[in-house]
Protein backbone atom coordinates (compact mmCIF):
# COMPACT_ATOMS: atom_id res chain seq x y z
CA UNK A 1 0.00 0.00 0.00
CA UNK A 2 1.41 3.41 -0.96
CA UNK A 3 1.84 6.10 1.68
CA UNK A 4 -0.91 8.71 1.94
CA UNK A 5 -0.03 12.11 0.49
CA UNK A 6 -1.33 13.74 3.66
CA UNK A 7 -3.54 16.79 4.32
CA UNK A 8 -4.75 19.11 1.57
CA UNK A 9 -4.71 22.70 2.90
CA UNK A 10 -5.13 24.24 -0.56
CA UNK A 11 -8.17 22.07 -1.23
CA UNK A 12 -9.66 23.14 2.09
CA UNK A 13 -8.94 26.75 1.15
CA UNK A 14 -10.79 26.32 -2.16
CA UNK A 15 -13.80 24.82 -0.39
CA UNK A 16 -13.82 27.76 2.05
CA UNK A 17 -13.58 30.23 -0.84
CA UNK A 18 -16.60 28.68 -2.55
CA UNK A 19 -18.62 28.67 0.67
CA UNK A 20 -17.81 32.35 1.21
CA UNK A 21 -18.88 33.23 -2.34
CA UNK A 22 -22.18 31.40 -1.89
CA UNK A 23 -22.87 32.65 1.64
CA UNK A 24 -25.34 35.48 2.30
CA UNK A 25 -23.58 38.72 1.46
CA UNK A 26 -21.24 36.94 -0.96
CA UNK A 27 -21.60 36.81 -4.75
CA UNK A 28 -25.14 37.29 -6.11
CA UNK A 29 -24.42 35.19 -9.22
CA UNK A 30 -23.05 32.26 -7.21
CA UNK A 31 -26.06 32.41 -4.89
CA UNK A 32 -28.50 32.16 -7.81
CA UNK A 33 -27.01 29.05 -9.41
CA UNK A 34 -28.73 25.66 -9.38
CA UNK A 35 -27.70 22.16 -10.45
CA UNK A 36 -29.52 22.76 -13.73
CA UNK A 37 -28.03 26.18 -14.46
CA UNK A 38 -24.51 24.81 -13.98
CA UNK A 39 -24.83 21.97 -16.49
CA UNK A 40 -23.69 24.12 -19.41
CA UNK A 41 -20.54 25.10 -17.53
CA UNK A 42 -19.78 21.53 -16.51
CA UNK A 43 -19.99 20.43 -20.15
CA UNK A 44 -17.83 23.34 -21.30
CA UNK A 45 -15.21 22.84 -18.59
CA UNK A 46 -15.04 19.11 -19.30
CA UNK A 47 -14.36 19.72 -22.99
CA UNK A 48 -11.70 22.28 -22.08
CA UNK A 49 -10.07 19.71 -19.80
CA UNK A 50 -9.97 17.21 -22.67
CA UNK A 51 -8.29 19.86 -24.85
CA UNK A 52 -5.71 20.50 -22.12
CA UNK A 53 -4.97 16.78 -21.77
CA UNK A 54 -4.49 16.41 -25.52
CA UNK A 55 -2.31 19.53 -25.67
CA UNK A 56 -0.04 18.15 -22.96
CA UNK A 57 0.52 21.53 -21.31
CA UNK A 58 0.80 21.24 -17.51
CA UNK A 59 -0.25 24.83 -16.83
CA UNK A 60 -3.42 24.38 -18.87
CA UNK A 61 -4.04 21.00 -17.28
CA UNK A 62 -3.80 22.48 -13.77
CA UNK A 63 -6.23 25.25 -14.71
CA UNK A 64 -8.80 22.99 -16.35
CA UNK A 65 -8.63 20.32 -13.64
CA UNK A 66 -9.31 23.12 -11.19
CA UNK A 67 -12.33 24.27 -13.18
CA UNK A 68 -13.82 20.76 -13.21
CA UNK A 69 -13.02 20.30 -9.51
CA UNK A 70 -14.78 23.59 -8.79
CA UNK A 71 -17.90 22.29 -10.50
CA UNK A 72 -17.94 19.28 -8.17
CA UNK A 73 -17.52 21.54 -5.14
CA UNK A 74 -20.19 23.93 -6.43
CA UNK A 75 -22.81 21.21 -6.91
CA UNK A 76 -21.98 19.71 -3.53
CA UNK A 77 -22.38 23.07 -1.79
CA UNK A 78 -25.75 23.69 -3.44
CA UNK A 79 -26.92 20.32 -2.11
CA UNK A 80 -25.42 21.00 1.34
CA UNK A 81 -27.27 24.29 1.64
CA UNK A 82 -30.53 22.52 0.72
CA UNK A 83 -29.88 19.88 3.40
CA UNK A 84 -29.64 17.04 0.87
CA UNK A 85 -26.01 15.93 1.04
CA UNK A 86 -22.52 17.37 1.38
CA UNK A 87 -19.08 17.14 -0.19
CA UNK A 88 -18.19 14.69 2.59
CA UNK A 89 -21.05 12.44 1.47
CA UNK A 90 -19.78 12.56 -2.11
CA UNK A 91 -16.24 11.68 -1.03
CA UNK A 92 -17.40 8.92 1.33
CA UNK A 93 -19.54 7.33 -1.36
CA UNK A 94 -16.68 7.40 -3.88
CA UNK A 95 -14.22 5.92 -1.38
CA UNK A 96 -16.65 3.11 -0.58
CA UNK A 97 -17.17 2.43 -4.29
CA UNK A 98 -13.45 2.32 -5.06
CA UNK A 99 -12.64 0.08 -2.10
CA UNK A 100 -15.52 -2.24 -2.94
CA UNK A 101 -14.60 -2.52 -6.61
CA UNK A 102 -10.92 -3.23 -5.90
CA UNK A 103 -11.05 -6.33 -3.68
CA UNK A 104 -7.71 -7.39 -5.18
CA UNK A 105 -6.16 -4.34 -3.47
CA UNK A 106 -8.27 -3.90 -0.34
CA UNK A 107 -9.40 -7.52 0.12
CA UNK A 108 -8.37 -11.10 -0.50
CA UNK A 109 -9.29 -11.37 -4.19
CA UNK A 110 -6.68 -11.82 -6.90
CA UNK A 111 -6.40 -10.01 -10.24
CA UNK A 112 -3.06 -9.92 -12.03
CA UNK A 113 -4.10 -8.43 -15.37
CA UNK A 114 -6.11 -5.42 -16.49
CA UNK A 115 -8.70 -7.74 -18.08
CA UNK A 116 -9.20 -9.56 -14.79
CA UNK A 117 -9.63 -6.22 -13.01
CA UNK A 118 -12.28 -5.12 -15.53
CA UNK A 119 -14.16 -8.42 -15.15
CA UNK A 120 -14.10 -8.09 -11.36
CA UNK A 121 -15.24 -4.46 -11.63
CA UNK A 122 -18.21 -5.48 -13.79
CA UNK A 123 -19.23 -8.22 -11.35
CA UNK A 124 -19.08 -5.86 -8.39
CA UNK A 125 -21.09 -3.29 -10.31
CA UNK A 126 -23.83 -5.87 -10.95
CA UNK A 127 -24.04 -6.56 -7.22
CA UNK A 128 -24.22 -2.85 -6.41
CA UNK A 129 -26.91 -2.11 -9.01
CA UNK A 130 -29.25 -5.13 -9.09
CA UNK A 131 -32.04 -2.95 -10.51
CA UNK A 132 -30.23 -2.80 -13.84
CA UNK A 133 -31.62 -5.48 -16.13
CA UNK A 134 -29.77 -4.58 -19.33
CA UNK A 135 -26.13 -3.99 -20.23
CA UNK A 136 -27.37 -0.70 -21.67
CA UNK A 137 -28.71 0.62 -18.37
CA UNK A 138 -26.72 3.59 -17.12
CA UNK A 139 -25.21 4.56 -20.49
CA UNK A 140 -25.79 8.32 -20.99
CA UNK A 141 -27.38 8.97 -24.37
CA UNK A 142 -25.89 12.46 -24.47
CA UNK A 143 -22.37 11.13 -24.97
CA UNK A 144 -20.58 12.22 -28.16
CA UNK A 145 -21.74 9.86 -30.90
CA UNK A 146 -18.35 8.21 -31.50
CA UNK A 147 -17.83 7.62 -27.78
CA UNK A 148 -21.36 6.25 -27.55
CA UNK A 149 -20.73 3.97 -30.53
CA UNK A 150 -17.59 2.61 -28.88
CA UNK A 151 -19.47 2.00 -25.62
CA UNK A 152 -22.42 0.31 -27.34
CA UNK A 153 -20.21 -1.94 -29.45
CA UNK A 154 -18.50 -3.09 -26.27
CA UNK A 155 -21.87 -3.94 -24.69
CA UNK A 156 -23.09 -5.64 -27.87
CA UNK A 157 -19.92 -7.74 -27.92
CA UNK A 158 -20.43 -8.60 -24.24
CA UNK A 159 -23.86 -10.14 -24.92
CA UNK A 160 -22.60 -11.99 -27.99
CA UNK A 161 -24.43 -9.88 -30.56
CA UNK A 162 -21.46 -8.30 -32.33
CA UNK A 163 -18.02 -9.56 -33.26
CA UNK A 164 -16.01 -6.35 -33.30
CA UNK A 165 -12.83 -8.19 -34.32
CA UNK A 166 -14.59 -9.19 -37.55
CA UNK A 167 -14.43 -5.62 -38.88
CA UNK A 168 -12.68 -5.68 -42.25
CA UNK A 169 -11.04 -2.24 -42.24
CA UNK A 170 -7.36 -2.60 -41.39
CA UNK A 171 -6.01 0.45 -39.57
CA UNK A 172 -2.38 1.10 -38.72
CA UNK A 173 -2.76 4.00 -36.29
CA UNK A 174 -5.05 6.79 -35.09
CA UNK A 175 -3.76 9.22 -37.72
CA UNK A 176 -5.03 6.86 -40.40
CA UNK A 177 -8.28 6.40 -38.50
CA UNK A 178 -8.76 10.15 -38.22
CA UNK A 179 -8.27 10.57 -41.95
CA UNK A 180 -10.81 7.85 -42.67
CA UNK A 181 -13.40 9.37 -40.33
CA UNK A 182 -12.87 12.80 -41.89
CA UNK A 183 -13.28 11.31 -45.37
CA UNK A 184 -16.57 9.70 -44.30
CA UNK A 185 -17.85 13.01 -42.93
CA UNK A 186 -16.73 14.80 -46.10
CA UNK A 187 -18.52 12.21 -48.25
CA UNK A 188 -21.67 12.63 -46.18
CA UNK A 189 -21.49 16.42 -46.52
CA UNK A 190 -21.01 16.14 -50.27
CA UNK A 191 -24.09 13.93 -50.52
CA UNK A 192 -26.15 16.27 -48.35
CA UNK A 193 -26.26 13.78 -45.46
CA UNK A 194 -25.87 14.41 -41.72
CA UNK A 195 -23.14 12.08 -40.44
CA UNK A 196 -23.98 12.78 -36.78
CA UNK A 197 -27.69 12.05 -37.25
CA UNK A 198 -26.94 8.96 -39.32
CA UNK A 199 -24.66 7.46 -36.68
CA UNK A 200 -27.07 8.23 -33.84
CA UNK A 201 -29.92 6.65 -35.80
CA UNK A 202 -27.85 3.52 -36.32
CA UNK A 203 -26.93 3.46 -32.63
CA UNK A 204 -30.61 3.62 -31.65
CA UNK A 205 -31.23 0.60 -33.85
CA UNK A 206 -28.25 -1.20 -32.31
CA UNK A 207 -29.61 -0.58 -28.83
CA UNK A 208 -32.97 -2.06 -29.84
CA UNK A 209 -31.17 -5.13 -31.18
CA UNK A 210 -29.17 -5.49 -27.96
CA UNK A 211 -32.31 -5.32 -25.82
CA UNK A 212 -34.13 -7.81 -28.06
CA UNK A 213 -31.13 -10.15 -27.90
CA UNK A 214 -31.04 -9.90 -24.11
CA UNK A 215 -34.76 -10.70 -23.90
CA UNK A 216 -34.73 -13.61 -26.35
CA UNK A 217 -31.21 -14.74 -27.32
CA UNK A 218 -32.53 -18.05 -28.68
CA UNK A 219 -34.97 -16.50 -31.14
CA UNK A 220 -34.57 -18.00 -34.65
CA UNK A 221 -33.70 -14.59 -36.06
CA UNK A 222 -31.12 -13.93 -33.36
CA UNK A 223 -27.47 -14.23 -34.16
CA UNK A 224 -24.16 -12.44 -34.28
CA UNK A 225 -24.39 -9.33 -36.41
CA UNK A 226 -21.44 -7.96 -38.26
CA UNK A 227 -20.01 -4.48 -38.18
CA UNK A 228 -20.46 -2.72 -41.50
CA UNK A 229 -17.38 -3.05 -43.67
CA UNK A 230 -15.99 -1.02 -46.53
Amino acid sequence: MTESIGPHPKLDELVSTLELLRAPGGCAWDREQTHGSLVQYLIEETHELVDAIEAGDDAELIEELGDVLYQVLFHSDIAREAGRFSLEDVAAHMTSKMVGRHPHVFGEASADTADEVVAMWDERKKLEKPERSSVLDGIPQGMPSLALANKLLGRAEKVGLVEVDAAAIALANEDELGGLLLAIVASAKSAGLDAERALRSTLRSLQLEIREHETNPDHPDAGVIGVATV
